[in-house]
């Protein structure tokens, strides 16, 4: 099963002043978009769902879809506001769209295999798509052969891992221990959690 590029695309903007999403950065007019995606394909993904707002669509599509249909399969869902789970409602006077995990979130229905979330407007280069496996490079726990989709790799001096085999295992100092980190918060007051009006969860 081809793994999905999730694609969140629905931001507004409003330090950059504009839809940097399709703003041309490359010589030929490509977008920082259409390098992901050539990348994700080069690594294997077979879908691309892009997250957009439906205020964007129009110029959106006519940028990035004329380049890539036929080339990868892809899908669009929309970020919208009141697309929240019951029994929330949207606060009073919220109107800038919610974080990451609600943008996933609403690509639920569209994306059913494993899957990789980027930005729109970030750069990540090839490596940000090459599974460690491709270098004979197992993570811990997973059979020889079998891949962790989440586990990637990248080379920072080429031909650096040719030859090289193992299992990586996650080192002690990744892991915390939960009693001992209560512990050391008991030492520090406790302080009162604020709601903001425009915020949706306590």
């Amino acid at each position: 099963m081809k793994p999905t590029l999730v694609v969140l695309a629905a931001g507004m903007g409003s330090r950059y002043g504009g839809l940097k999403q399709i703003d041309p950065v490359g010589p030929n007019g490509e977008i920082i978009l259409d390098y992901s995606i050539f990348d994700a394909i080069r690594g294997g993904f077979g879908k691309v769902v892009f997250i957009i707002r439906k205020d964007i669509e129009k110029d959106f599509k006519e940028v990035v879809s004329k380049r890539w249909e036929g080339k990868i399969e892809l899908e669009y869902v929309y970020q919208q506001l009141d697309a929240i789970p019951a029994p929330y409602t949207v606060p009073e006077g919220r109107t800038k769209p919610w974080g990451t995990g609600h943008a996933v979130m609403c690509a639920a229905d569209k994306v059913k295999e494993p899957f990789a979330v980027i930005n729109a407007d970030d750069f990540y280069g090839k490596s940000g798509f090459t599974y460690a496996a491709e270098f004979g490079i197992r993570y811990h726990g997973f059979s020889e052969g079998e891949v962790a989709e989440f586990f990637l790799c990248k080379e920072l001096k080429k031909g650096y891992l040719d030859g090289v085999t193992g299992e990586y295992t996650p080192p002690q100092g990744y892991f915390v221990n939960e009693a001992e980190a209560e512990e050391f918060d008991r030492q520090f007051p406790k302080k009162e959690k604020l709601k903001l009006p425009t915020q949706l969860f306590d």
